[in-house]
C-alpha cells in the first residue's frame, strides 16, 4: 500500500470549465467540484492532492502507465472504460443536454436531422449524439489542450450546429447568455466514477473507501451544494 505522505497523483485535462474546475494557477492551483472532491478525499486519506496535467485522450493511459494514481476528470462509467481501467463508486450524477447558438431552430431531436453535432469522442456525449436519427456527429478530442472550448468555438464559428455535453458543463452559460442557448437535456443520468489501472487494486479500494466516507459523512453533499446549487444531489437525503 501506497506510504500516507505521498502525494495523491490525479490526472486531468488543464482547462477552463467551470464549475467543475479551472485552469491550473500556481497561486491558486485549480477550483471547482472535482478539485473541491479531490482535497476531501485527499483529506480523508491523509495525502496531499497533485495534479497531472494531461490531455483527454492520454488521461487513462497516464494511470495505465503509472503517471498518475487515478484520473479524477469528467469519466462516465461505461462499458469501453470499464474493459481499460476499474471505477469507484460514482461522485456524481449528470443528464445531457444540447447546446445550440441563441435564436437557432432547435427544441428537439427531431430538429437535428442533418445537423453537425460535436461532442467529445469516445465519450457518453458522443453516444448520446449517436442517437439522434439524421444528426451527424462530429467528434472532438484528440490532440486540444480544452477540448470544450473548443467545440464552443466550433459552434459560434457554425462549424457544428449543436454540441452535447453533461448539462453541468452548460451551468456557467446561464439562460442569457448572449450566444448560447440550452436548446434541451435528455435524463440519461450519467454515473462519473474515479478511473484506476486495473493492477493497483489497492488504490482502487482506499480511494473508494475514502469516497464512501464522504457520502455517509455529508461532506460531498456540502462540496456538491457549494459548486453544483443548481442542480439536485444524487445522492438520497
Amino acid at each position: 500500500m501506497t506510504a500516507s505522505s505521498d502525494p495523491l497523483r490525479l490526472a486531468c485535462l488543464d482547462a477552463e470549465a467551470p464549475p467543475l474546475f479551472s485552469l491550473w494557477t500556481p497561486e491558486h492551483g485549480r477550483r471547482g467540484y472535482e478539485p473541491a472532491v479531490a482535497d476531501a478525499l485527499g483529506a480523508q486519506l491523509g495525502r496531499p492532492v497533485e495534479w497531472v496535467r494531461v490531455p483527454w485522450v492520454d488521461m487513462i493511459p497516464a494511470v495505465q502507465r503509472g503517471d498518475a494514481d487515478a484520473v479524477l476528470c469528467g469519466q462516465g462509467i461505461t462499458a469501453e472504460r470499464r474493459a481499460q481501467v476499474d471505477f469507484t463508486r460514482p461522485y456524481a450524477v449528470f443528464h445531457e443536454g444540447v447546446l445550440i447558438r441563441r435564436g437557432d431552430d432547435i427544441e428537439g431531436p427531431a430538429d437535428l436531422v442533418g445537423r453537425r453535432v460535436a461532442a467529445i469522442e469516445n465519450s457518453t456525449n458522443m453516444a448520446l449524439a449517436e442517437t439522434f436519427t439524421g444528426a451527424v456527429p462530429v467528434p472532438f478530442g484528440p490532440g486540444s489542450d480544452d477540448v470544450y472550448a473548443d467545440m464552443l468555438a466550433a459552434l459560434l464559428a457554425k462549424d457544428v450546429d449543436a454540441v452535447v455535453d453533461d448539462d453541468v458543463v452548460f451551468v456557467p452559460l446561464g439562460a442569457t447568455h448572449p450566444d448560447y442557448e440550452l436548446a434541451f437535456t435528455v435524463p440519461t443520468g450519467n454515473r462519473w466514477g474515479i478511473a484506476v489501472a486495473k493492477d493497483r487494486p489497492d488504490i482502487l479500494a482506499d480511494i473508494d473507501d475514502a469516497l464512501g466516507r464522504l457520502v455517509d459523512s455529508g461532506r460531498l453533499r456540502d462540496v456538491w451544494e457549494e459548486w453544483l446549487p443548481t442542480l439536485d444531489y444524487p445522492f438520497g437525503t
